[in-house]
């Protein structure tokens, strides 16, 4: 059913009764608009609805009146609500519940709203006390149903507003949930600006014989509004930052809502403002509830003058005088087109609308301007620097895209309190921290740390057992080019060596002072002429092997933390003497050669010390040691009997191969001959 408009002009005339009346009235609302004046006879009588007019022409009091007047003033005794809005954003749900509050202001409704981002508490103590309509998402909706905290039992009237953005956002699934929980008997009306097919299947599916008011267009959906004069231009995407710049300079310039794609995008954006001067703030999902109600309020109270969105602020969102709505990003759909630009024009007022329209998206403009009969199909090429950005904006000549120091005169952000609203989820930020945030945050506190051993807690008082450690000095002390003979006899005087955990050095001594001579094991090393006496090694694991005679073999000490028992000498004196007996086997010279330790060239007496000589380092004498047989020493090594006259052995694999080869062609052959 179409209905013309109405000849009414207040509404008392409508059949409102005089508390709401004079509500409305005290907040200057007195003429209806032409959707009010065609939904609220209809809503007023019971029937189901589905209004649909442009955005901004108050759909909000259409349905809300005639809820509030068929709820009646409350009572004492009825604490289960009456009325339930459904809304698709949080933004929205505050919005509806404000304008329901001011309507019931001398009714004295209670209107809760919930939705998600705060605390559950404060929603929880509210329906306990008992509420008449409430306002709220549908994601909120359902989590106090399933907590047993609200009860759908007696809802008489069901409206959803923004009904095609709530099946975009997919919550058809959670609406179907919720039309199950509400009694059969109720009047249901459904609003929106644009009027798609899905609305229509819904509508058959869960309204009574529903009728369809549709205000001033017959044309088709998706209507623009013709007090918004709306500019489109072609631009290059590095370049819209500085056009933007340009634009909020411009003469008369109000409020202003700048709509992007992405929440990336409105970071950036945002983000490039504030470098220039502007008041900005950004409103995107991932921000907090808090954040985005203070970016909110803040742009009502006129603290910042720039609003960066994405589409969660593009429907239902109503703020007075916002003079200018820049598309940013093109939008995706003529409906996203509609709902964007009709954030400004509202109530009456004029508006400008401007949409950016790069080289890669002017397909997707052309289906928008196809669909809302626009005359934008070629879009003027546009620059920051070209002239009819200037004049068709009225902005001064010579403006550029960063605001004067002298024109920087609101607020900020910073300026509105920052509520707590006892958020739930994830904690968000709005594009990292800022300088003040950061500045403040508390350094770290050092951990404390338990000294424990054994899983018990070692006293204060106890001393802890550390090994001793010689502490080295990391310079390293340069070798005089000429050493004197007092030198010389004071390193090669022997020094006593620290060793792990204070070992008794008297102890070692005596035991090696007790026990009788043992031959000195020699090492492999080439013939030489005299008999060289090389240092003893100290604390070393090396291999031992036979080595030629007249070869005197350095003596070895392996690590030993105790010193030796006299017990053990006699056993030690015995494997001495049969490895004495043994036949020592011969090595190869080159293999000798190879693994022969270098034996540095000890100082004769005659060496007498040049100017320009350096004196070979000084011998450390020590007592020679008792070393017991290792199991990993090499005993006997086989000599290489080989020579070059000698055949290379087969293989096994050669050799079976050979056999085959006689054993076929014995047979074979013969009998070729025979034949």
């Amino acid at each position: 059913m179409r209905l013309r408009q109405a000849t009414l002009t207040t509404f008392r005339d409508l059949g409102v009764t005089p508390e709401i009346a004079d509500a409305l009235e005290t907040e200057g609302i007195v003429t209806p608009f032409p959707i009010q004046e065609m939904a609220l006879p209809l809503a007023l009588s019971g029937q189901d609805l589905i209004g649909q007019a442009r955005t901004g022409t108050g759909k909000t009091y259409a349905f809300g009146i005639a809820m509030l007047q068929s709820i009646g003033k409350p009572r004492k005794n009825r604490k289960k609500p009456r009325g339930l809005v459904i809304v698709p954003t949080r933004e929205l749900a505050t919005q509806v519940s404000e304008d329901l509050v001011t309507a019931a202001g001398k009714l004295g409704s209670r209107v809760l709203t919930v939705y998600g981002g705060r605390a559950y508490e404060p929603q929880i103590e509210a329906l306990k006390a008992g509420v008449d309509v409430i306002v709220g998402t549908p994601g909120r909706l359902l989590d106090l149903v399933k907590q047993k905290h609200l009860d759908l039992s007696q809802i008489t009237t069901l409206v959803l507003d923004e009904a095609d953005r709530m099946l975009d956002l997919g919550f058809l699934p959670d609406i179907e949930r919720i039309f199950k929980l509400i009694p059969d008997q109720r009047q249901t009306m459904l609003f929106s600006a644009t009027m798609p097919g899905e609305i229509v299947a819904l509508s058959r599916k869960y309204l009574n014989r529903p009728t369809h008011v549709r205000a001033e267009h017959e044309s088709g959906e998706g209507e623009t509004t013709p007090q918004v004069r709306q500019i489109v231009w072609r631009t290059h995407r590095m370049d819209k930052i500085e056009i933007l710049g340009r634009l909020l300079q411009a003469d008369g310039r109000g409020l202003t809502m700048v709509f992007c794609e992405t929440k990336r995008a409105c970071d950036m954006v945002a983000e490039q403002l504030d470098t220039r001067g502007f008041a900005v703030a950004a409103v995107h999902g991932d921000l907090g509830q808090g954040q985005r109600e203070q970016a909110l309020r803040a742009f009502r109270n006129g603290k910042i003058d720039v609003l960066v969105a994405t589409d969660v602020a593009a429907r239902g969102i109503d703020i007075d005088d916002v003079t200018h709505v820049v598309n940013y990003d093109c939008p995706t759909d003529d409906k996203t087109y509609v709902h964007r630009i009709g954030r400004t024009g509202r109530a009456g007022r004029t508006g400008i609308s401007v949409t950016f329209v790069e080289w890669e998206e002017l397909t997707r403009w052309k289906m928008i301007n196809q669909m809302l009969g626009l005359d934008f199909a070629e879009p003027e090429e546009t620059y920051s620097t070209s002239p009819h950005v200037y004049s068709e904006l009225s902005i001064p000549e010579g403006t550029k895209g960063v605001l004067p120091h002298a024109a920087r005169s609101r607020a900020g952000l910073s300026a509105e309190r920052l509520e707590d609203l006892g958020e739930t989820g994830r904690t968000r930020t709005r594009g990292g921290r800022r300088r003040e945030e950061r500045e403040e945050r508390p350094a770290r506190t050092p951990r404390q740390r338990r000294r424990t051993r054994g899983g018990k807690e070692l006293e204060e008082s106890a001393p802890v057992e550390r090994p001793e450690v010689e502490l080295v000095d990391a310079k390293t002390e340069e070798t005089p080019a000429i050493f004197t003979t007092d030198e010389i006899q004071a390193a090669n005087e022997p020094r006593r060596t620290r060793t792990r955990r204070g070992a008794a050095s008297s102890a070692i001594e005596q035991a090696l002072a007790d026990a009788p001579e043992a031959p000195v094991e020699p090492t492999r090393s080439r013939p030489v002429e005299e008999t060289v006496e090389a240092p003893a090694a100290t604390r070393s694991r090396t291999r031992r092997a036979p080595a030629e005679e007249g070869v005197e073999a350095p003596a070895k000490r392996t690590r030993t933390r105790r010193a030796a028992a006299p017990a053990e000498a006699e056993a030690v004196e015995r494997e001495a003497v049969e490895r004495e007996a043994a036949p020592e086997p011969r090595t190869a010279p080159a293999v000798a050669e190879r693994q022969a330790p270098a034996v540095p060239p000890v100082a004769s007496p005659e060496f007498e010390p040049g100017f320009l000589t350096t004196p070979p380092p000084p011998v450390r004498r020590e007592p020679e040691r008792i070393i017991p047989p290792s199991p990993f020493t090499v005993i006997f090594q086989s000599p290489d009997l080989a020579s070059d006259d000698d055949d290379i052995a087969p293989s096994a694999a050669t050799e079976r191969k050979q056999q085959r080869r006689q054993s076929r062609g014995g047979g074979g052959g013969n009998r070729r001959r025979a034949g």
